[in-house]
C-alpha cells in the first residue's frame, strides 16, 4: 500500500466520526440500563442499540486500519482524538441542547493542536518488524500497570471507579493502536497467510475484546464525563510512547520546534479533558 499522509488523515477523520457515533450510542444504552454491577453490563449488551453502537465502533476501527496502511501511527493517532469533537454535537443532538460558545472555542483549539502535531511534527516511519523481546517488555509492563489499577478501582466509589476504568481503557486502546499498525505492516509486507499465523493479529483481537469490555464497564460505573476524559487522553499518550519505543517512529523536529510541539500537546490534552466533560452531563 502506498504511503500518503493525505489519505491517512482522510480515513483517520472517517474513523474518528464513526467511533464518536458508536460511543454515544453505547453510552446512551448504558445510561438506560443503569447500575454498575455485572448484571447491568449484561443488560446493556443484550440490547439491539448496543450492538448497533458496537458495529459503528468496529467500522470506525476498520477505517483506522486503512489509515494506518497509508501513514504512521504518529499521524493517525492525533487525528483520532478529534472523535471527541464529533462526539460533542452528536451527544448534544441526542440530549436536545445547543453547543455553547466555549465548547466551540475548545473544539477549535483541539483542532489547531492536532494540526500542529501532524503538520509541524512531520512524523517519520519506524521499523517494519520490531523484535519480540521489545514487544514482550512493553506488554509485560502494561499488564502490571492495568492489573494494579483495576484492583485499586474495586475499592473506589462509582465516579472514581469510572475514571480509573476509563484510564485502563485508554491504555489498552493505546496498545491496540500500536498492534494495529504492526498488523497492517505485516499484511502489506507479507500477505494474509503470514498475517493469520502472526501472534500480533491474535494479540490485537484479544486486547480489543478486553478493551471493549472494560470500556463498557466504565460506562456503567458512572457518567461519561468521568470516564471519557481519561480514555481519550490516555490512549494517545500510550500510543505515542509505544510508537516511539516499539515501532521506532519519531517526529522530525529539532531545537525550538519542540517547544511548539510541547505546547500543542498540552493544549490537546487540556482541550480534550474540557470537551469530554462537557460532552455528556448528568
Amino acid at each position: 500500500m502506498m504511503h500518503s499522509n493525505a489519505l491517512a488523515i482522510l480515513f483517520g477523520l472517517a474513523s474518528a466520526l464513526t467511533i464518536a457515533w458508536g460511543t454515544v450510542v453505547r453510552h446512551r444504552v448504558a445510561e438506560d440500563s443503569g447500575g454498575t454491577d455485572t448484571s447491568s453490563v449484561v443488560a446493556a449488551i443484550t440490547r439491539v442499540r448496543w450492538w448497533a453502537g458496537l458495529g459503528l465502533s468496529f467500522l470506525g476501527y476498520a477505517f483506522q486500519i486503512v489509515a494506518l496502511g497509508f501513514g504512521t501511527l504518529l499521524v493517525v493517532q492525533p487525528i483520532l482524538v478529534l472523535s471527541l469533537m464529533f462526539t460533542l454535537p452528536l451527544s448534544a443532538k441526542l440530549s436536545g441542547r445547543r453547543i455553547s460558545k466555549s465548547e466551540t472555542a475548545w473544539a477549535a483549539l483541539l483542532t489547531v493542536a492536532v494540526a500542529v502535531i501532524v503538520v509541524l511534527g512531520r512524523p517519520q516511519a519506524g521499523v517494519a518488524q520490531p523484535s519480540l523481546p521489545r514487544w514482550l517488555t512493553a506488554l509485560g509492563i502494561g499488564v502490571v500497570i492495568f492489573v494494579v489499577m483495576y484492583l485499586a478501582s474495586l475499592r473506589l466509589r462509582s465516579s472514581n471507579r469510572a475514571l480509573i476504568l476509563g484510564s485502563i481503557t485508554g491504555g489498552i486502546m493505546g496498545y491496540v493502536a500500536v498492534l494495529s499498525k504492526a498488523v497492517t505492516d505485516i499484511f502489506t509486507r507479507s500477505g494474509v497467510l503470514d498475517l493469520l499465523i502472526s501472534w500480533e493479529l491474535w494479540g490485537l483481537i484479544g486486547l480489543a475484546v478486553i478493551g471493549t469490555a472494560v470500556q463498557q464497564a466504565s460506562f456503567n460505573a458512572g457518567p461519561l464525563k468521568n470516564s471519557l476524559p481519561a480514555m481519550t487522553v490516555v490512549e494517545p499518550i500510550f500510543a505515542f510512547a509505544l510508537g516511539y519505543t516499539i515501532l521506532g517512529e519519531k517526529f522530525d523536529v529539532s531545537g525550538y520546534q519542540w517547544s511548539y510541539m510541547a505546547a500543542a500537546l498540552i493544549i490537546m490534552i487540556v482541550s480534550t479533558v474540557v470537551l469530554s466533560r462537557k460532552t455528556i452531563t448528568d
